[in-house]
């Protein structure tokens, strides 16, 4: 089965999306990502995928009561990606219950650093995201491009326990034009991996082109933002697709 993960992009305290993670492209969706996490939950999610725009950008956690509060309160299964820099930022959401953090600039500046963290934690719990620009990962909320590729990122870490990739292309990010399956089934078979597929999806059609790609790879589950808070689609709606 592909695994549904409505997004919620925190900035300032609210719900936004970004335009090709364009910090001066976004759109507020609401000012409450509790209050938009128990919406999906109402509608049938079982897991949330957050993201910390602030920390992604500058190594804090300011919403991370919020992110807390979403998990205990509501009993959903949560990952969380933005300004996870160290093994105390790791310990930090994992201890509180949160069930897998994303690592991602991380991946590319301090490797060795992220391989512990698969040592420490599990690959269950420490999850790669890996932003790529015309195929080489990008860091720092998007901000630099890599000289690596994301099937050699992914490559590495496979190796060193990891089990679960988020894999976003940054040119369909926000654009709802399709997400980029080519690229994604390449990564999937190339590193054995569990993908996760993220930007781009802007139909229910999409999401069956990602459960269609699933059965000949190993991609795993999909993210959903902008499709949902633009209206073209409800989290119900998607989660009748997947199962």
């Amino acid at each position: 089965m592909v695994q549904l993960y409505p997004a919620i992009d925190m900035k300032d305290g609210k719900c936004v999306r970004l335009y090709q993670g364009d910090y001066d492209q976004q759109t507020i969706y609401g000012d409450s990502p509790f209050e938009m996490a128990k919406s999906f939950v109402e509608q049938g999610a079982d897991w949330i995928h957050l993201v910390d725009l602030d920390g992604a950008k500058d190594g804090t956690k300011p919403h991370a009561d919020e992110v807390v509060k979403i998990k205990q309160e509501l009993g959903i299964s949560v990952q969380i990606g933005g300004g996870i820099r160290s093994l105390e930022d790791a310990a930090f959401y994992l201890d509180k219950g949160i069930d897998r953090v994303i690592i991602g600039s991380l991946a590319v500046k301090e490797p060795e650093l992220v391989e512990e963290m698969l040592s420490k934690f599990g690959g269950d719990r420490i999850v790669l995201g890996l932003d790529a620009k015309d195929g080489f990962v990008a860091t720092h909320g998007w901000l630099e491009t890599s000289e690596l590729t994301a099937v050699e990122v992914g490559n590495r870490f496979a190796k060193a326990g990891a089990k679960h990739i988020v894999f976003t292309d940054i040119a369909m990010d926000g654009t709802l034009a399709g997400p980029n399956l080519e690229a994604t089934k390449t990564l999937a078979k190339e590193t054995g991996l569990n993908v996760i597929v993220s930007g781009g999806i802007s139909s229910l059609d999409d999401i069956r082109s990602v459960k269609a790609a699933a059965k000949e790879s190993t991609i795993a589950g999909v993210i959903v933002g902008k499709a949902i808070y633009s209206g073209r689609f409800t989290v119900a709606q998607a989660k009748e697709v997947v199962q």
